[in-house]
C-alpha cells in the first residue's frame, strides 16, 4: 500500500471510530428523555418539531452536543501541539504540560480570574470579554520562549534542561496559584478549582466557534510540516541543507502551539498528558514518520479526550469526575514507560 493511500486508510478508520464514539457519548447521561433516545430528540430538533420540549432540546444540543464538539476540538489541538513540540525538540517528552506551557497558561488565567476585576474596566470591551483566554495564550507563549531560551544552545536542545525548566515553571505556577486560591472569593475559588482539575462542563457553541477558528489557523500551518519535522530528526544543519527554513519552522511551531494550548486551557482548564499519550502510541505504530503521526494525531487526540470525557461523566453519576484526573491516570504510566525506554539517552 502506497504511503498516501495508507495514510488515507488509517484516517478514514480513525474518523469512523470518532463518529461511533460521538454517537455513544450523545446517548450517555443521567437525563431522562421520557422513553425517547437522544437521537430521537436530535431528529425532532433538526425537523424543528414544535412539540419538542425546551429541556430536551437544551440537554441534547446545548449540553451534550456542545460538549462533544469541544472534546473533539480540544483533544485534537492538544495532541497536535504535543506531536509538533516532540518533532521540533526531537524528544518524546516535549509536551505542553511537561515543559511548563500548560502551567504558564493556567497561571496567567488564574491571575486574570482573581485580579482581573481590579483593572478590567480600563481595557477595551473586546479584551474584557476574552481576558482569561488572552492571558492563557500569553502565559503559554512566555513559558515556551523561556523554555526554548534556557534549554537551547548552539542550535541543540538539552532535554534535561528542558524538563527541569518545565518543572521550575510548574513549581512557580503552583505556588502563585496557591496564593491566589488563598486570597480568592468563593466564586473565584470555584473557577480556580475548575482550571486546576480540567473539565468540559462549561462547553458552549460560542467557545466551540473560537476553538474551531484557532484550530483552522494552527492546522493550516502545522499539518503540512510533517516532512519538515522528519528532516529535523536528522539535525538542524542537515535540515537546512535539505531546504528547510529552520528558524521559520521553529517560530511557527512555538507560536501555534502556544496559541492552541493557551486557548484550550482558557476554555477547559488543565487537561494533561493528551499530547504525550497520542504521539507515543502513534510512534509505536509508525516510528517517527511525522507525515503520518501529525495528521493522525489530530483525529486520535479527539478520540482519546472524547472517550475520557464520556467516562468522566459516567463513572460517578450523577456527579462528574474531573477529566484531568482520568488523563493523568492514563498518561502517568506512559510517562514512566518513556523514561525507562529513554533513560540512557537522558543520562
Amino acid at each position: 500500500m502506497k504511503t498516501p493511500s495508507k495514510l488515507y486508510f488509517y484516517m478514514i478508520i480513525s474518523v469512523l471510530l470518532l463518529v461511533l464514539l460521538a454517537v455513544w457519548s450523545l446517548n450517555t447521561g443521567v437525563y431522562d428523555f421520557g422513553g425517547k433516545s437522544a437521537f430521537d430528540v436530535l431528529g425532532k430538533l433538526i425537523q424543528q418539531d414544535p412539540d419538542l420540549s425546551l429541556s430536551d432540546k437544551y440537554v441534547v444540543w446545548d449540553v451534550r452536543a456542545a460538549r462533544i464538539i469541544m472534546a473533539v476540538l480540544i483533544g485534537s489541538m492538544l495532541a497536535v501541539s504535543g506531536t509538533s513540540l516532540q518533532g521540533l525538540f526531537k524528544n518524546p517528552l516535549a509536551t505542553g504540560d511537561l515543559i511548563g506551557l500548560t502551567s504558564g497558561a493556567t497561571l496567567l488565567a488564574a491571575i486574570a480570574i482573581v485580579l482581573g476585576g481590579h483593572f478590567q474596566q480600563y481595557l477595551p470591551e473586546a479584551v474584557q470579554f476574552s481576558l482569561v483566554g488572552i492571558s492563557a495564550f500569553i502565559g503559554s507563549l512566555l513559558s515556551m520562549l523561556l523554555v526554548y531560551r534556557i534549554s537551547t544552545s548552539g542550535g541543540k536542545t538539552n532535554v534535561v534542561m528542558m524538563l527541569l525548566t518545565g518543572v521550575a515553571i510548574t513549581a512557580i505556577g503552583f505556588s502563585i496559584t496557591g496564593f491566589l486560591i488563598y486570597i480568592s472569593k468563593d466564586e473565584q475559588l470555584r473557577d480556580l478549582t475548575f482550571w486546576n482539575l480540567g473539565s468540559l462542563a462549561a462547553a458552549t457553541w460560542t467557545k466551540n466557534i473560537i476553538l474551531a477558528i484557532v484550530l483552522v489557523i494552527s492546522y493550516s500551518m502545522l499539518l503540512p510540516k510533517g516532512k519538515a519535522l522528519n528532516a529535523m530528526m536528522l539535525g538542524e544543519k542537515d535540515a537546512q541543507h535539505l531546504g528547510i527554513n529552520v528558524e521559520k519552522l521553529k517560530k511557527q511551531i512555538i507560536i501555534m502551539t502556544a496559541l492552541m494550548i493557551g486557548t484550550c486551557v482558557a476554555f477547559s482548564g488543565t487537561i494533561g498528558f493528551v499530547g504525550l499519550i497520542v504521539p507515543y502510541i502513534l510512534r509505536l505504530l509508525f516510528k517517527s514518520n511525522y507525515a503520518f503521526i501529525l495528521p493522525l494525531s489530530a483525529v486520535c487526540g479527539s478520540i482519546l479526550l472524547l472517550t475520557a470525557d464520556t467516562f468522566s461523566r459516567s463513572i460517578v453519576q450523577p456527579s462528574e469526575l474531573p477529566i484531568g484526573i482520568l488523563t493523568a491516570l492514563m498518561g502517568g504510566p506512559i510517562f514512566i514507560a518513556i523514561l525507562v525506554k529513554s533513560k540512557k539517552s537522558l543520562a
